[in-house]
């Protein structure tokens, strides 16, 4: 049995919002997009925003952000540091950049628009 990862998909409140963070700052293109739906090619795998159903939206406050479990890791070969920067001058949230003993990798965290975590990993 050969299983590679495709999609992940985000459930959002805001798919046009998420899409412009996505295609804007990390370049990703727009593959399928529809009022509900917009699917974006992030290189081996693709990432889907989902509208979350209108009777679940009613029940958020604006501007809420979803507490969740999930990270998106996208790896770069442009220096991290350079990175993140570019990032905090568009206002990004980003954490400190950070490594482990015997990692080949630096790391830093961020967060998109809705609070959905993701990480950078640039090659020592």
């Amino acid at each position: 049995m050969n299983i590679r990862l495709e999609t992940i998909i985000l459930y959002v409140q805001n798919t046009g919002l998420l899409k412009n963070f996505y295609v804007e700052n990390f370049k990703f293109t727009v593959v399928e997009e529809d009022p509900a739906w917009i699917l974006m090619n992030a290189g081996p795998a693709h990432i889907g925003l989902h509208k979350i159903g209108d009777q679940y939206l009613e029940k958020i406050a604006g501007g809420y952000q979803f507490d969740n479990n999930t990270k998106l890791v996208f790896e770069t070969d442009t220096d991290i540091e350079a990175v993140r920067n570019d990032l905090l001058s568009k206002g990004v949230q980003m954490q400190e950049i950070k490594t482990f003993e015997n990692y080949d990798f630096w790391l830093c965290d961020g967060t998109d628009p809705e609070g959905n975590v993701f990480q950078l990993k640039y090659r020592k």
